[in-house]
């Protein structure tokens, strides 16, 4: 197969540099937040990580290395599998702390509603492509688009599973505005939205609803549902201004820190790194969204714009929702850290995206306006 040189020569390796470095981060960050316990299966959690990753690079490799216009063609045929996914774990999948998200795959456990957040991305850049429209779009055009995400969302709210909820929502959202939403149909949803938030609450589990009384009072209850936060709180301000250094996180290295090798990697870098080291992996993330984003400016087509939009979008909203409920400015709803927290079937499918960033990256040059 001939390659077209114009592709090696402009391949974005600034990108790669920068999501490989914080993926290297978060494998030491792993390895300090398993370093004391003495069952092995968490204190060998970030050799299972660095084979995450590699596996992770690979498919990056692969998705690249396509052009991601044809990737694009089959996007409903990958969308169509990930809901078949969704629902096996409804009869095949295996319950974990009250949820039921995971499949078995000799002897790898996967996701399915990881892999359903990049083939949304997939599908929703697909039907825009396909159904553009120069005057922008009615509430009533989007039918469609809103059912593609509604299928997967309402199967993961089964599940159940908030957080991914939430991201499929905000990133159908921030698609169809880069798509052309008129502004008019913007304020219409806008007041909907706002009107209907008191109605979700009639939706949502006990535990959920427990996470968010907690959110507006961790003291109510700190040894029930306030124990998360108050203990992430408490590490990240002990961390100071150059941290305690790393191994050193009394916080983290004691156990009291729950989570800490998923939900919780934020506060465990916080700690041993303290407040100038938080800041320096906020900048990390926030050059990626401007990077994404300045993908998505120079695309040469609508597909190679939506796909950059929704990708970063992806990684924004979960970077934002993190370091948000880690410090308590929004609730606690199991997202994990891009790229830094434990978890095979997210840190692929993250790597999966940053192929696709790469893919419009490279072929902005050789592809026509």
């Amino acid at each position: 197969m001939k390659v077209d040189r114009r592709l090696l020569l402009n391949f974005d390796w600034f990108l790669l540099l920068l999501v490989v470095g914080i993926a290297v981060i978060g494998v030491l960050n792993i390895y300090s937040a398993g370093f004391t316990f003495t069952d092995p299966a968490m204190k060998t959690l970030y050799i299972k990580q660095l084979k995450w990753l590699a596996i992770g690079i690979l498919f990056m490799a692969i998705t690249f290395s396509l052009d991601y216009r044809s990737i694009a063609r089959h996007a409903y045929l990958m969308y169509g599998i990930s809901i078949v996914f969704l629902l096996l774990v409804f009869v095949a999948g295996y319950v974990s702390r009250g949820s039921q998200r995971w499949l078995g795959l000799g002897g790898f456990t996967f996701q399915p509603s990881e892999l359903a957040k990049i083939t949304v991305v997939l599908a929703l850049a697909k039907y825009f492509e396909n159904h553009k429209s120069e005057e922008g779009y009615l509430l009533r055009d989007l039918w469609m688009p809103a059912l593609i995400v509604f299928v997967p969302f309402a199967l993961v709210m089964k599940q159940p599973d908030l957080g991914t909820g939430i991201i499929l929502v905000l990133v159908f959202l921030g698609i169809v505005f880069i798509a052309g939403l008129k502004w008019k149909s913007i304020a219409i949803a806008g007041g909907a939205g706002l009107l209907l938030i008191p109605l979700g609450w009639l939706f949502l589990k006990d535990y959920q609803k427990d996470r968010i009384m907690t959110f507006i009072n961790p003291e109510q209850d700190p040894l029930g549902t306030g124990y998360h936060i108050i203990q992430s709180i408490i590490a990240i301000g002990s961390g100071g201004l150059g941290g305690k250094g790393f191994l050193k996180g009394t916080q983290t290295q004691l156990k009291f820190l729950p989570e800490q090798h998923t939900d919780f990697v934020f506060s465990v870098f916080a700690e041993e790194w303290g407040f100038l080291g938080a800041i320096f992996l906020i900048f990390l993330f926030g050059l990626f969204i401007v990077w994404g984003l300045q993908i998505a400016c120079h695309a040469k087509d609508l597909t190679g714009k939506l796909i950059s939009v929704g990708v970063t979008t992806m990684v924004f909203i979960q970077v934002f929702i993190n370091i948000g409920m880690v410090i308590g400015i929004v609730p606690v709803v199991g997202i994990p850290l891009p790229f830094m927290s434990y978890g095979g079937s997210a840190l692929v499918v993250f790597m999966v995206g940053i192929g696709l960033l790469l893919n419009v990256s490279m072929r902005r040059f050789v592809l026509q306006p």
